[in-house]
């Protein structure tokens, strides 16, 4: 198998050529599997193949978590000065800087994103290494005080290797997320990347050798769900396992986490978002926000506005004024400047949508638009919008993940906020009012672990994000995340030597 994947872009929005390594990744090297085998990697634009990279197996994930325990005991973790680490994090941030127009090139072409948003998630990628470079050299304890006789403080100290999965939604973006908390605070990695997925992530790792982390501190093995994921869930010697994507397999995670050694786990899961519109709201604003929250990455979103709440006052005026801000949403190559949305990220994705859309129909819901393939090859739908739907329909209940949002009517603050909290997830949820007194007393009472008010889909890396109920367990992002690669060991000194 070759050892890189080279290509030539020639598009209105790059040229240049790109070499992605196509290996796994580890102790500082790139290396075949174990098995040789490879996984072919498609091109959700056309349905054909880019390249094929190797498949890891658990033999592979064992050789990465030695590596990195080799790492995390002789080079990093409480061997390298915090100020260090975040030195390795900003020259890494800054060679992603450098190839921006690379790496967003390689990720629009293997995920389906169009460049536009591609650069945009690489950039909040550079964003986040420099915030979590900042945090390195303060991952501090505190003094506690019981008696003049003991001084007691406390440590918080990297966990050791840990594993982290990330999805096909936003490939670059969750390994920035992943990857910025644990290496600040001292902890090595063992990363799968979606096997739809995996170039970007590929990229990243030659940067992380070219910017000088140590051999075996970021290991980065491709490979299946249930072989690489599986391993890296069940290995004892992995003390922590974070993880994104649906609630399904962050369950199986959970299970196999606790039949092992009970390691640590945070998990980033599914949602179905409300989006709160009221009828005091600018509603220009609220169609545009509204369309941003369901159509952004084509609907491939966790925190995806899919569940569209109206106010009886202007459901018929938002329906209009949204159904032709749809109409004119853009759908096609992701490199033409002039489309939003590109295709879904691969065939299964796209027979899943369909099969909603068709559910949704067959349930009693009306089709208010779209619901349609886009062209004759490739993975695009067409935006969609379903109105007329009941609460127990599976389009109302369960996370799409596409680009079809249903629009439902409520009367009243009561009535919303029965209607939006009833679900088992609670990631996120957007609410539109100039009334800030009723803004923020709803942001208050809806169960969603985000709520924003005026606008929807804003993360920033001070900014904590995670959920409620069965949308994970800890959070991302912000001080918050910094809690979940450390233990806390506290440390009492008996100072007058007495019983």
């Amino acid at each position: 198998m070759p050892s890189t994947w080279n290509h030539t872009f020639n598009t209105s929005v790059f040229k240049g050529s790109v070499e992605v390594p196509t290996g796994l990744f580890i102790n500082g090297k790139f290396v075949e599997g174990s098995t040789q085998k490879t996984i072919d990697v498609i091109n959700p634009s056309t349905g054909k193949l880019i390249t094929k990279i190797s498949e890891g197996t658990a033999a592979d994930v064992d050789s990465a978590v030695k590596a990195a325990q080799h790492a995390f005991e002789t080079v990093y973790g409480l061997n390298m000065r915090g100020s260090d680490r975040g030195a390795l994090l900003n020259k890494l941030a800054t060679l992603v800087q450098t190839n921006i127009d690379a790496i967003a090139s390689v990720e629009a072409l293997d995920n389906g994103k169009t460049f536009f948003w591609a650069k945009s998630d690489v950039q909040s990628v550079i964003d986040c290494f420099r915030y979590y470079a900042g945090w390195a050299d303060k991952i501090q304890g505190k003094t506690i005080e019981t008696s003049e006789a003991q001084l007691v403080y406390t440590r918080h100290e990297p966990i050791g290797v840990v594993g982290q999965i990330i999805p096909w939604n936003f490939p670059i973006l969750m390994l920035a997320w992943k990857l910025g908390p644990a290496l600040a605070t001292g902890n090595t990695v063992v990363l799968k990347p979606s096997e739809f997925t995996p170039l970007s992530a590929l990229f990243v790792a030659k940067l992380i050798q070219e910017a000088g982390f140590p051999a075996g501190v970021v290991n980065i093995v491709n490979g299946y769900g249930n072989v690489v994921g599986q391993t890296i869930a069940e290995h004892m010697d992995i003390e922590k396992i974070a993880f994104t994507g649906s609630t399904l397999v962050g369950r199986k995670i959970m299970e196999a986490a606790a039949k092992s050694n009970l390691k640590n786990v945070t998990l980033e899961l599914g949602g179905k978002s409300p989006n709160v519109i009221f009828d005091d709201c600018n509603l220009d604003d609220a169609v545009k926000w509204a369309a941003f929250g369901i159509y952004y990455n084509h609907g491939q979103t966790c925190c995806a506005g899919s569940r569209i709440f109206v106010h009886e006052k202007i459901y018929d005026e938002f329906l209009h004024r949204f159904t032709e801000y749809t109409r004119n949403v853009k759908v096609g190559d992701p490199f033409d400047p002039d489309n939003f949305q590109g295709p879904q990220v691969s065939e299964v994705q796209y027979e899943r949508i369909m099969g909603y859309i068709k559910t949704g129909q067959e349930e009693g819901a009306t089709l208010h638009h779209g619901g349609e393939r886009v062209g004759t090859e490739g993975y695009f739908i067409q935006p969609t919008i379903f109105t007329d739907v009941q609460p127990h329909m599976r389009i109302v209940r369960e996370e799409i993940f596409g680009p079809v949002g249903v629009v439902i009517k409520f009367s009243d603050e009561d009535d919303i906020l029965r209607q939006a909290n009833d679900t088992v997830y609670g990631l996120a949820a957007a609410v539109f009012t100039r009334d800030l007194v009723k803004a923020v007393r709803t942001a208050n009472r809806l169960k969603a672990g985000t709520v924003w008010v005026n606008c929807v889909n804003h993360l920033h890396a001070a900014v904590p994000f995670g959920g409620y109920k069965q949308s994970g367990i800890g959070r991302e992002l912000g001080e918050y995340a910094l809690a979940n690669y450390t233990h806390v060991k506290a440390v009492q000194v008996n100072v007058e030597m007495q019983m």
